[in-house]
């Protein structure tokens, strides 16, 4: 891929836009379904929960966390206006259980202690200040609430063409320590690894990443 393409795609992974961002939208559901589903699995969802999801994108998955518990509420809060209609006009089916929010990316406009499960998938580069948010996904938690954060480590991510737009990059020291210099206290990490089809190439490569289960 040109530099420019590249770049739109970088961009297009922060934040889709438009019917480009609707297509990768699709191709990321599909790429990341993977480290989505062993996320979701680590959260352990139990009845009557209300589940965040932080950057749902199309929200595919839906259905998956839904499915796990008897009477499960899901929020899912993203920075993409394409993102936030696309997974309304995908997920009717369950618009009684699913609410989908527009935000800034910097506060989350929710009360204190408001949900039982947070998770998130593949958006932690694009943090623009980690320590205050992840400070904003604790005080929206509850006390007894679980936080799943998973990332692709910087081994694999930095061989990949597009991360030199914008994209910070972490191993699992380094999200070890910006965790500590939140407000969580305890967390347990889970190294993976799975084939997926490369974003540029079409050719399968094998990705490593971490599912960070972090607890107040």
């Amino acid at each position: 891929m040109e530099k420019d393409e590249l770049r739109i795609l970088a961009e297009n992974l922060a934040c889709p836009q438009g019917e480009k961002g609707i297509e990768i939208g699709e191709m990321m559901n599909e790429t990341n379904i993977g480290m989505t589903s062993e996320s979701i699995k680590a959260l352990l969802i139990e009845d009557n929960e209300h589940v965040l999801e932080i950057g749902h994108g199309n929200a595919g998955h839906l259905k998956t966390i839904v499915s796990k518990a008897k009477n499960i509420t899901y929020t899912g809060i993203d920075i993409s206006e394409t993102m936030h209609f696309e997974a309304k006009r995908l997920n009717k089916e369950w618009e009684l259980q699913a609410d989908f929010v527009l935000y800034e990316g910097k506060k989350l406009p929710f009360q204190d202690e408001t949900f039982d499960k947070i998770f998130t998938v593949n958006t932690v580069y694009f943090w623009e200040e980690p320590v205050a948010f992840l400070n904003e996904i604790h005080r929206v938690l509850k006390d007894s609430g679980t936080f799943v954060l998973t990332f692709g480590q910087r081994e694999f991510m930095e061989k990949l063409p597009f991360i030199t737009f914008n994209f910070t990059l972490y191993n699992n020291s380094e999200m070890e320590e910006l965790v500590s210099e939140s407000e969580f206290k305890r967390m347990k990490i889970s190294e993976k690894q799975e084939d997926v089809k490369s974003k540029t190439t079409n050719e399968t490569i094998q990705r490593i990443y971490t599912v960070l289960t972090i607890k107040k």
